[in-house]
């Protein structure tokens, strides 16, 4: 070989070489064949005091070693980016509905679609040069349940059934997570561990019930999202649990994260201010920060770093509390491929594509979940579908009749349809569609009175009026106790006074000159809408701050699409028919598994432009092992004349407990699509672990030997068919 040759062979090796070597991790924590904890061991050795104090609060990333923010967004039922922070404009998201029209599609693989379309648009933000903000860790589901109606933030929660609640916080944690086996697409934090159900005073409230209650109805959803979705961040909420505050309670500890292997335990905004004042369980913020470090806490959304730091230097901390919560932190940022090379992660290959709100895909999605919801109350004689081609002019009344309202925790979105856009794009030119957003000067009697139908469009302000941003009293977290504007609104900070709709008197006033009228109630919460349930021939519901609401409703108004949502919530005739809300014991007639009386509509209610028939109740087996599965069957005919929705409810009650059991129960649901005439078979699995109760003196659930009665139907007060399986 010549001198030549072998320096041209030298080259080539070399050459050869120098990407394997380019392509060594730099530290072992970029290694993802070390395992996890050496990973972590090795960050953890090489970042600075500062920076450990740095990664407390909700910046995650360690930019001198390279490692990215996780960073974080609002995102219960869509992407909340509208802050124009360092001179950037808000970013537009797709928004789907208020958590409780999500629940009202009883369609779980659909939530989980849409958590993947949040999943993956945080992504592209994350990764886009274009936008370049951190939001890998969103901030959703929410996961208390709504017991009272009165509640504020009743219109971020699912609805008011722990094992409904937990089925659709495991899908939409599971769809932020994505599909790839290895590693996250997002990373879901869970809002706000435990019981968290009043606004008023809550920056000093307590929530207090037995342990059965816990582990039976309030920690639920959150269980099952954890153990069975995945979700390993949660953010402790502002209440007690029986007098001892949730950021400081040692459950967080001791059952969250030791148990349900929950890696982040976030404070929420002012929680740890409030320990100080008004609670008074620490004399200072110092103090305070300590007991929250030493109880978990890992994510501070409060003043904490100079406390922090003079904790260090006073000896009440050690480098070591730092590192022992820090530790379960990075266990998100690894899920994520943040430490990995990103060519071994495929979601890093989210970005520069067409903006994904923009797209077939998340409009679709955004489209189908917007119909899902639409729940039809009432239709008397079958005023709906109405028939366009039979009507020559429609009055389209009301406050909400063209805008669409957002949220506190909606984010901006691609496009928006109002109700009455949705209806003119329905009806085409050949309708004369005459608008009235009042009464003022007559209008809208004016509009009723000359218009073959007259359509309503009332409900609450999600906001309570114009100055959201600036109507708080000065707590600790923002928060307050003043009234809304008007009496039956509710948001964070403020709990409903009442729930009769004021709204009503406008529907009198329209019924007066045309009786054929329909109500369109755009609500958050339920309302005790009694006079319109007995007068007003039709009634259709949706929740708040879909970009399709308009669409919706128009599509449901005149049967171009048949209404299948049903309710997640009892909606009471009056609040005499609830206990005080600060009441956390629900079997004093809380929730359809105690309400005490007739409500107006019951949990799990709604109606069709079709009928279905229920039949055929079986059971795979007549026995149930206590750590077994039985399926239970039931076939659902469509007797009507139009293709629907049917939502199949199964409930259970126990005949023979040995403690005290709720009525009924809901243990399993599925919706689907039955054409004319057609018989479908419908199958739920019932697993025994479902009907355990926590046996406090062994410290665990337990499953009875016992008898069990299933019951199926449509709503938890329309149940035709019931069997029998024994528990043993």
């Amino acid at each position: 070989m010549t001198k030549r040759s072998f320096a041209a062979l030298a080259c080539f090796l070399v050459a050869g070489l120098i990407p394997a070597f380019a392509q060594q991790p730099k530290y072992p924590f970029n290694d993802p064949n070390v395992p996890e904890d050496k990973r972590i061991d090795s960050l953890l050795s090489l970042m600075t005091t500062q920076e450990k104090i740095d990664v407390l609060g909700t910046r995650t990333g360690v930019p001198r070693l390279g490692v990215p923010n996780i960073g974080s967004s609002e995102g219960i039922h869509g992407i909340v980016q509208r802050e124009a922070r360092f001179g950037r404009q808000p970013i537009t998201t797709t928004q789907f509905p208020q958590p409780p029209g999500m629940g009202d599609s009883w369609d779980p693989a659909l939530v989980q679609q849409a958590g993947g379309v949040e999943g993956y648009e945080a992504r592209f933000i994350t990764q886009t040069a274009k936008y370049d903000r951190q939001i890998l860790m969103d901030w959703g589901p929410q996961s208390d349940l709504a017991r009272d109606p009165r509640w504020g933030r009743s219109e971020e929660v699912y609805g008011e059934d722990p094992f409904f609640n937990g089925t659709m916080a495991i899908a939409f944690s599971k769809g932020l997570e994505g599909d790839d086996p290895k590693y996250w697409q997002a990373s879901p934090l869970l809002k706000h561990f435990l019981a968290n159900e009043n606004e008023n005073q809550r920056d000093r409230s307590t929530s207090d019930f037995d342990e059965r209650l816990f582990w039976e109805y309030y920690s639920v959803p959150f269980r099952m999202a954890f153990l069975d979705g995945g979700a390993k961040a949660v953010m402790a909420s502002y209440n007690g649990w029986n007098g001892t505050p949730m950021v400081v309670n040692p459950i967080l500890k001791s059952i969250v994260q030791d148990k349900w292997g929950v890696d982040v335990l976030s404070s929420d905004g002012g929680a740890v201010t409030q320990l100080v004042n008004p609670r008074k369980l620490y004399p200072n913020q110092e103090a305070a920060v300590v007991a929250c470090i030493k109880n978990g806490v890992n994510q501070f959304l409060d003043r904490y770093a100079d406390e922090t730091k003079a904790a260090l230097k006073d000896g009440s901390l050690t480098e070591a509390d730092i590192d022992a919560v820090l530790r379960y932190k990075f266990r998100i940022a690894i899920k994520l491929g943040l430490l990995d090379p990103p060519d071994l992660v495929p979601y890093t290959k989210i970005k520069d594509d067409p903006e994904p709100w923009n797209t077939d895909r998340d409009r679709d999605v955004s489209k189908k979940l917007a119909l899902e919801s639409v729940v039809l109350l009432k239709n008397d004689k079958d005023l709906l579908p109405l028939d366009k081609t039979k009507i020559k002019s429609i009055a389209v009344i009301g406050p909400l009749a063209d805008s669409v309202h957002w949220d506190w925790y909606g984010g901006t979105p691609p496009y928006k349809v109002t109700p009455l856009e949705g209806i003119k794009d329905e009806v085409g030119p050949d309708v004369k569609v005459n608008y009235a957003a009042d009464v003022l000067g007559q209008a809208a009697i004016t509009a009723a009175r000359h218009s073959d139908i007259a359509v309503v469009v009332v409900g609450n302000d999600p906001t309570c009026g114009p100055d959201m941003a600036h109507d708080w009293v000065n707590t600790p977290d923002g928060g307050g106790t003043l009234p809304c504007t008007v009496p039956s609104d509710g948001r964070e900070g403020r709990d409903r006074q009442i729930i009769d709709l004021a709204q009503e008197q406008l529907v009198r006033q329209v019924y007066a000159v045309n009786p054929k009228t329909v109500v369109m109630l755009i609500s958050s919460f339920p309302f005790a809408i009694n006079w319109s349930e007995e007068h007003v021939p039709a009634i259709l519901h949706m929740t708040h701050a879909s970009q399709d609401e308009g669409t919706a409703l128009a599509k449901a108004l005149f049967g171009d699409y048949n209404p299948g949502g049903h309710l997640v919530e009892t909606w009471p005739k009056s609040v005499d028919q609830l206990p005080p809300s600060m009441d956390y014991n629900i079997r004093d007639g809380y929730t359809y598994m105690y309400f005490k009386g007739e409500p107006l509509y019951p949990f799990g209610f709604g109606l069709s432009y079709t009928t279905f028939k229920f039949a055929n109740l079986k059971t795979s087996s007549a026995q149930l092992a206590k750590d077994g599965t039985v399926t239970v069957s039931v076939d659902v005919t469509n007797s009507g004349s139009r293709t629907g929705d049917a939502v199949v409810q199964l409930y259970v009650k126990h005949l023979r407990s040995k403690v005290e059991r709720p009525r009924e129960e809901l243990e399993g649901f599925q919706r689907v699509t039955v054409e004319v005439g057609q018989t479908k078979t419908v199958e739920i699995p019932l697993l025994a672990s479902r009907l355990a109760y926590w046996d406090a003196k062994a410290g665990a659930m337990r499953v009875e030997t016992e008898s069990v009665s299933l019951m199926v139907g449509d709503s938890s007060a329309n149940l035709p068919l019931s069997t029998t399986v024994k528990v043993q």
